[in-house]
Order: C-alpha cells, then sequence, then structure tokens
C-alpha cells in the first residue's frame, strides 16, 4: 500500500510519497481509509519541533477516516461500517489497523471527508471546556483563530454546548468563515480587547481558548470575567508566552493547560468516553462538522506548507482514494 512518510525532519519537503507493507491486523479493527487529516502537530513534526519525537522515517497524520475491512468479533465493529480513526502510527496511509477504543462510528450524517479531519480538534475543544475549563451553562467563550481548524471547532461546539461565542480573527474574509460556523460575535484581531469588553457590558469572558498564544496572552488575562479561566491550547503564533502569578491571584482567574493528547495518552478510554456526550449531539444535529478543504494524496507537503504560511482556512484533510492528481479542491 501507499503512505505518505516524513523522511528528513527538512519542513514540508520531507514528505514523501512511499510503498510499505500493509499493518498487521491480528486482533485489531482494520480500517481502510477514505480521508486522513492534516493538523498543526503534523507540520510541527516535519521539523522536529513537536513534543513527540518519532524515529524516522514515520508515516504522519494522527486522524482518518474509512471503512471497516474487518474487526474482531468483541469489538463492537463490523466489515462495511464507516468510522472515524486515531491512528497513533500515523494516519496518512491507505490502510491503518487500531485497537477498538480507537474508532468511533460515523453517523449518517457526517461524510468521510468531513469525519476525517474532525476527531482531533473537535475532541481536543471538548477537553478543554469540559475537562479542563468545567464550563457552565451561559458562559461566554472568546477564540482566538477563530476561522482556524481549532477555531471552527471551538465555535461549533461551544454552539452544541449552548455557550455564546466571541470569535476573534484577522481579517474579514476570516470574519465571514467565523460567522458561517455559529459565532454569536466576531470581532477583529485590532481592538479586539475593547470589543469584548463592551460585548459582556464590561464584565469580561468567563472562558478564552488560545491555540495561537504570543503578544495576545496578557491582553486575554486583562479580558477575563471574576473567575474566568483562560485555556492554552497551543502555540501556532510561535512564541511561548509567560504570565505573572499575581494577576492570578489578585484577581481570581486561572491559567489551564489543555493537553488533550497527553491526556489520552495516560487514560485511553477517555476518547470513549468524550464520545457518549459528542454523538447524541451530531446525531441530533446540534453538533455540526463541516467539509474540510481537501487536498490530493500526492499533494500532502502542499497541505502542509497551507499551515506553514496561515492560508488555510478551516480544516485540511488528504484524500486517500485512487487516481488523485489535482491540487487542493
Amino acid at each position: 500500500m501507499y503512505a505518505q512518510q516524513l523522511t528528513v525532519q527538512s519542513g514540508p519537503s520531507g514528505v514523501r510519497l512511499a510503498e510499505i507493507d500493509e499493518p498487521d491486523g491480528s486482533g485489531l479493527v482494520v480500517v481502510d481509509m477514505h480521508a486522513a487529516g492534516v493538523a498543526f502537530p503534523d507540520l510541527l513534526q516535519t521539523t522536529g519541533s513537536y513534543q513527540v519525537v518519532r524515529d524516522l522515517p514515520c508515516v504522519l497524520g494522527v486522524e482518518g477516516a474509512g471503512v471497516v475491512r474487518e474487526a474482531p468479533e468483541d469489538s463492537g465493529f463490523r466489515a462495511g461500517q464507516r468510522v472515524a480513526v486515531l491512528a497513533s502510527g500515523g494516519a496518512w496511509q491507505q490502510t491503518v489497523a487500531v485497537e477498538p477504543h480507537s474508532v468511533f462510528p460515523l453517523p449518517d450524517s457526517v461524510s468521510l471527508e468531513a469525519g476525517a479531519g474532525f476527531l482531533l480538534n473537535y475532541l481536543t475543544v471538548h477537553f478543554a471546556l469540559d475537562e479542563r475549563a468545567r464550563f457552565r451553562a451561559g458562559e461566554t467563550v472568546l477564540v482566538h483563530g477563530a476561522a482556524g481548524g481549532v477555531g471552527v471547532a471551538a465555535l461549533q461546539v461551544a454552539a452544541a454546548l449552548g455557550l455564546e461565542t466571541i470569535a476573534v480573527v484577522s481579517t474579514e474574509e476570516k470574519a465571514s468563515i467565523a460567522k458561517a460556523h455559529r459565532a454569536d460575535h466576531v470581532v477583529l484581531l485590532d481592538g479586539w480587547k475593547d470589543r469584548a469588553r463592551e460585548i459582556t457590558g464590561g464584565r469580561g469572558v468567563d472562558i478564552i481558548l488560545d491555540p495561537v498564544g504570543g503578544d495576545r496572552f496578557t491582553d486575554s488575562l486583562r479580558s477575563l470575567a471574576p473567575n474566568g479561566r483562560l485555556m492554552v491550547l497551543g502555540f501556532t503564533g510561535g512564541e511561548i508566552p509567560t504570565v505573572k502569578v499575581n494577576r492570578l491571584l489578585l484577581r481570581n482567574i486561572s491559567v489551564l493547560g489543555a493537553g488533550w493528547a497527553e491526556y489520552v495518552r495516560t487514560d485511553p478510554g477517555y476518547t470513549k468516553r468524550q464520545w457518549a456526550a459528542l454523538e447524541p449531539l451530531l446525531e441530533s444535529g446540534a453538533l455540526q462538522i463541516t467539509e474540510p478543504t481537501i487536498y490530493a494524496f500526492e499533494h500532502a507537503a502542499d497541505a502542509l506548507r497551507a499551515l506553514e504560511t496561515r492560508s488555510a482556512a478551516g480544516k485540511i484533510a488528504l484524500s486517500l482514494l485512487p487516481h488523485d492528481t489535482e491540487g487542493p479542491s
């Protein structure tokens, strides 16, 4: 079968299409992949900047979707079933073999393309809001980078949970994307702190989801309401900020890390508990999954470059279907 492998840590150019053996499916759920998600950690791995360093060559990608080829009788899955998967051994390959706890049945309303690119971001956001921030009904959530993959997921999950959202974006084009993904309020990056305070009647926001980091961090702290929580999801802005803890003490606010992947490594069953909460929302339509921008499998490096240059809006996925020869659609 074919896979996209990272062969050298030189950025997206280090990714190569390679022919490899199919995985051993003994005791596992074997899935023929239809599409696979492209995420910021994949880009970080191409330069050795990710916190988990893998031996080379390695297959990139964590999430994807496809059709079950075979499964153990006691797994709860059957041949022909449409599923999303988390593949720790790499999702950018035509067939994966994974543990049953890493397989999730897709409702008919969710396409395989959309299913390929939602697990990582949506489960991360749900973890941040539910497990870490302990959201309460009626709270306000401000989302930085709201037109990106994590940002779009944050808007959709917060809407499904009945939370009011403020989307922070850098351009009018990205503002349109945030509005289309159920943001209650959209503000531009320039002057966002003052606008957020106006929207909340001077009180401040209850939860801030920040996958960006960088120089907006201090203003985020200043924008929190009493008992507010600033959730650190990542540092796509490059700089890792620091915090003066006296701010936390004097204003009764919190800064919390939301490292979903690390949490799952210590508690593999957690994803199934998340799915038990999210699947009914998917089935009812309260939680909506949008279609990603699709790149052909052969153009995986181009998909990574779209993340690198921040030209991507929303989620990106690779099509693993045969005869893909075009660029993004």
